[in-house]
């Protein structure tokens, strides 16, 4: 049977303020809230606490989430956990998500308001192909901790020529 390439439908975040969490990402990033913070409960009588606990085991007892999406209609589920870590330092060498990364041409300016809005910038704005192409990378951060990237131009525009 021949594969073909699925397509990503949403990813998962866990946040240690989901109010807060959504506010930020609405106000930043200007994603739609699909479903407002909703607080879970662990029970065995609906889909829900059925699937949660499937993922889970028994005895997680309650979370928040919330549903948002992105301009090209990807989805973003906001968790918030009773147990909740924010790291203590940046793991990108563990196995699992690294980060993810948004598209916006005005990188500059989207950096500016994750830092008005008490994110962090990681590195200085590079460009890929200097003095040839103006695709531009940063790595940022959340007020939650959690790392992402924004790209300038569409992925397959800054590697199809081959970045490095």
């Amino acid at each position: 049977m021949k594969t073909y390439p699925r397509t990503l439908s949403h990813i998962g975040l866990s946040v240690p303020d989901l109010e807060a969490a959504v506010r930020f990402y609405r106000e930043v990033m200007g994603w739609y809230v699909i479903m407002e913070p909703t607080e879970i409960i662990e029970e065995p009588d609906t889909a829900i606490g059925v699937m949660c606990e499937d993922v889970f085991g028994k005895g997680w007892g309650s979370f928040k989430i919330a549903h948002m999406s992105t301009g090209d209609k990807m989805g973003v589920e906001l968790f918030e956990f009773k147990n909740n870590e924010k790291p203590k330092e940046f793991e990108f060498y563990k196995t699992g998500t690294f980060h993810f990364c948004v598209q916006d041409p005005d990188v500059e300016g989207l950096v500016e308001k994750i830092v008005a809005h008490g994110g962090k910038q990681r590195m200085p704005i590079r460009y890929y192909y200097p003095g040839e192409k103006p695709y531009r990378m940063v790595y940022v951060e959340d007020p939650f901790g959690i790392v992402f990237e924004i790209y300038s131009h569409s992925y397959e525009l800054t590697y199809s020529a081959g970045a490095y």
